[in-house]
Formats: structure tokens, C-alpha cells, sequence
């Protein structure tokens, strides 16, 4: 949704999760609601539904844990800038991506019912979200 916004040209994009960089999300809101056009903020907010280990009291952890492993990304796109269009404010995933996923029961059930699956599937999620930060750094450089 973010890079379809973003395609337009004229509309300013970020990516936000609080609980992984309360600047970066302060930031953002700050940004979009300056921007003298249509602001599109995507936020990553675990629900209960996530069955988060230990409960909702742990989803500012979870969204940090989702934004070091790679699982979600943190940037900014903010087309009124002449240079430095597209910010990238997530670092390097520094690993852990399944043990993000084995933290939430919506995932770790599955590995119960069908291991191999599950195991499949989440190779592949873990391979997606690193070309995509790798698609998210070329932006950076597109957009310089």
C-alpha cells in the first residue's frame, strides 16, 4: 500500500511502529500532518488476536522485536523535499525472525499442526522481508 501511495508522487508515506522508535513515529505524524497534501501513515500494532506471549502488556517489545528482526520496516517518504525524498529509519535486521514469529501463537500453532509447512513457510516469509529491505535501501539511493 505504501509504495502504490508513494507512486503518486504527491503523497507523504510512512511506516511507523511506537513501540520500536517513539521519534521516528513523532517524526512521522509531525511530517504528515505538515505536508500541504494527502499523508498516508501505515502503523504495525500488534492486537489480541496475535496471541503475543505473555499478553497484550508485551506489545511495545513486540513491535520492536517485529522492527529488528526485519519483519516490518520503519521509513518516511516525503515528496515536498528537493533531495532525501525517501528516509529509511529501520537498521540492518539483526536477526531473531523466527523467533519473532514463535512468539506469536497465530504462527507457533502451526508448527504444531504442520511442521514442515510451517517451516516452509515461514524460510520464505524470512527470505521476503530481507529482499525487501534490500528493495527499501535502492530506494534510498533512488531517491537521493
Amino acid at each position: 500500500m505504501a509504495e502504490i501511495a508513494m507512486t503518486y508522487g504527491y503523497v507523504y508515506v510512512a511506516q511507523i511502529a511506537m513501540g520500536a522508535n517513539k521519534v521516528q513515529t513523532l517524526a512521522a505524524i509531525t511530517e504528515a500532518e505538515a505536508y500541504p497534501g494527502p499523508s498516508l501513515i501505515i502503523a504495525y500494532s500488534p492486537c489480541e488476536m496475535h496471541s503475543i506471549r505473555g499478553g497484550m502488556t508485551n506489545c511495545q517489545k513486540e513491535m520492536d522485536k517485529a522492527v529488528k528482526c526485519g519483519y516490518w520496516n520503519l521509513f518516511r517518504f516525503d515528496p515536498s523535499k528537493e533531495s532525501g525524498k525517501f528516509t529509511l529509519d529501520s537498521k540492518l535486521p539483526a536477526g531473531g525472525y523466527r523467533e519473532f514469529l514463535m512468539n506469536e501463537a497465530r504462527y507457533s500453532r502451526l508448527t504444531r499442526e504442520f511442521p514442515e509447512r510451517a517451516d516452509t513457510l515461514f524460510t520464505a516469509s524470512e527470505e521476503n522481508a530481507k529482499a525487501r529491505y534490500e528493495h527499501l535501501q535502492r530506494l534510498v539511493e533512488m531517491y537521493k
